[in-house]
């Protein structure tokens, strides 16, 4: 396994001589207690600031990608204003990832 912290998307990622593997993406499962949320303008192709602001660290950005294959392919062109996309709260969030 690559030395990633278990924030980090590559967290899964095996590693040989130095070089990753293709990426072993984490799932973020849907659950019950997800927020349904609009970008807003302060967020737009910046999906690093509303990981802070909403879970107090930049790190996290890959969450709403992975929580919403449906409507984000690619983590910034698509995250823009407007797009609804679900958001995991952040006590849920913690406990799956274990932090």
């Amino acid at each position: 396994m690559a030395q990633y912290s278990n924030k980090s998307p590559w967290y899964r990622t095996r590693e040989f001589s130095g070089y990753l593997d293709n990426i072993n993406l984490r799932s973020v499962a849907a659950e019950p207690d997800d927020i349904f949320y609009e970008i807003e303008p302060q967020f737009n192709q910046r999906p690093d600031l509303l990981s802070y602001y909403l879970y107090g660290t930049t790190k996290l950005w890959w969450v709403f990608m992975q929580r919403n294959l449906d409507v984000i392919s690619d983590p910034i062109f698509d995250f823009k204003v407007g797009t609804k996309i679900f958001v995991p709260k952040k006590s849920s969030l913690f406990a799956v990832l274990g932090l």
